[in-house]
Formats: structure tokens, sequence, C-alpha cells
């Protein structure tokens, strides 16, 4: 389901719900604290003109060129942002996956008047996947993949209350176990990876709720997410290619490779559901 599909129906619904509550007198209490969760969509964020970059004499810098032995660039064929679905580029690539995502959260609200300021701590999951191919002229290709096997967030949010809703933004910290995965068509170098990663990022958004009933409420929330994923390194060794292979042509023994956007992100859209006590 796209992005947009999921937002409209979910409005949709969302307005539905909460028609009634602004219809009635609405209990205007929100202080003390929920336990809840929410169900919605990851997208991940435009990363067309993501790419890989290689590390070819192990300085630790990333802008190195691989070249054959008669001096052309290796990866002249480019790059695109997903999955190959061959050895070259003109077989085309799988776009970025989309995913729905699953949380559980608790929190805690104080009230001044109007004016409602809390925080909370949630986790879950999501399964979006975000993928990167190389096209080497040899021809094969280098597919770099990541995924999120969990997502933990601790975030503030500060909000206005008014007929039985509460508007609000929120931001903070996110933290999440990254599944990292490499695959090829290179059947002559030797492959190693340093597997998953666990990373720190942050998010911001914001979102409402309404109640429906007088500790139970509904709301729909935003949130842009943004992981820094740069640990993830595939180390090319010789395998069983001569010496004039082209990832061993400044070292023998390797050559680093990664992908060059370190920025795991995605637009969260959620359907939220607390309990207040």
């Amino acid at each position: 389901m796209k992005i947009q599909q999921f937002l409209a129906a979910s409005a949709l619904a969302f307005a539905m719900t909460a028609a009634p509550a602004f219809a009635q007198e609405a209990d205007e209490e929100w202080e003390g604290g929920y336990i809840g969760g929410s169900i919605g969509l990851a997208a991940q964020n435009n990363d067309r003109n993501e790419g890989v970059v290689f590390d070819t004499n192990l300085d630790g810098g990333y802008g190195d060129t691989v070249r054959t032995s008669l001096g052309a660039d290796a990866f002249s064929p480019g790059f695109c942002g997903g999955a190959a679905t061959g050895r070259t580029p003109i077989e085309g690539c799988r776009g970025d996956k989309d995913g729905l995502e699953y949380n559980i959260r608790a929190g805690y609200d104080t009230q001044m008047g109007n004016i409602v300021i809390g925080a909370l701590i949630e986790g879950g999951k999501n399964e979006a996947r975000d993928s990167v191919t190389a096209f080497s002229t040899t021809p094969a290709n280098y597919v770099f993949t990541r995924e999120l096997d969990y997502q933990l967030g601790a975030r503030a949010r500060v909000g206005y209350a008014a007929r039985g809703a509460l508007f609000y933004g929120t931001g903070g910290v996110a933290y999440g176990k990254i599944d990292n995965s490499f695959s090829t068509t290179n059947g002559a170098n030797s492959f190693t990876t340093n597997g998953s990663t666990k990373s720190w990022g942050y998010s911001y958004g914001g979102g409402t709720e309404v109640k429906i009933a007088k500790n139970f409420s509904l709301g729909l929330e935003y949130l842009y997410t943004n992981y820094v994923d740069d640990d993830y390194v595939v180390a090319v060794g010789p395998g069983s290619a001569p010496v004039t292979n082209p990832f061993r042509i400044v070292n023998p023994n390797d050559t680093n490779i990664r992908r060059d956007d370190s920025d795991f992100d995605m637009h969260n859209i959620r359907l939220t559901a607390n309990f207040r006590f």
C-alpha cells in the first residue's frame, strides 16, 4: 500500500472515530500515566541517488576508484537505489520496500490548563527494507540490504488540549538494531561482512489524540525517524581471483566497500491507542 493511500485511509478512519467525541461533552483531563500501542506504515525516504564507495588502500578513506588492469573504472556501469534483479543495470532493480510497523508504549503527561507536557518510551518493529546495488564491468552485482530487527525510542511531547482532543509535537532519541546483509554474483573474490549494527538516531513529528472514553484515546501520529548506520563494511578478499583482479591491484589482500549513505531514514504514519490510569 502506498503511503498516500494509507494516510488517506487512516485519516478517514480517525475522523469517523473522532467525530462522536467532538460532538459530546468531552473529558479534558490528560494528567497521568498511560500504556498503549500503535500500528502503521514505515515508508522509505527517496534514496535513488545512493551508491557504494571503496577503500582500496585501507587508509579509512572511502573515495577510491576500483580500476581494471587497463586503468578503466571497474564500476562504470553505476549504481541503483534498490536490489538488482540481474548482473547488469539494464536488467533492473527492485525498489525499496515500505512495510508495516507496530509498537508498544508507556508514558506520563502533566497538565497545566490547556498545556500538556509529557514523555514516553516505546519499542517495536517495522518491516521496511532498504537496498542499494553496485554493478561492475565483469559483469556482476553487489547488493547491500538493511532492515530493522527492532526499534526503541524515548521522546518528549508538548501539546494543547481542547474539547477532548490533544494536539501535540514530539521529538527525541531513537535506537535500532539494524540487520545488514550483502550478496553478489561475483564468484571469484571472497567477501567478509561485520553483520548487524546497533545505531542511534532521532525522531520528531506530531499527532492528535481524541478521547472516546474517560480513560481511552485513539490517535493519528506522524514521525520522521533517522538512524545513523555507518558501521557496516564488506571486506573483499582475493578468493580465487588472479592478481590482475580489480579488487587486488592496489592492495593484493583486501579492498573495503560500503554504501555511501549512512542515513537509514523513514516516514512513519501510525494509528495509536492509549489506556490512561
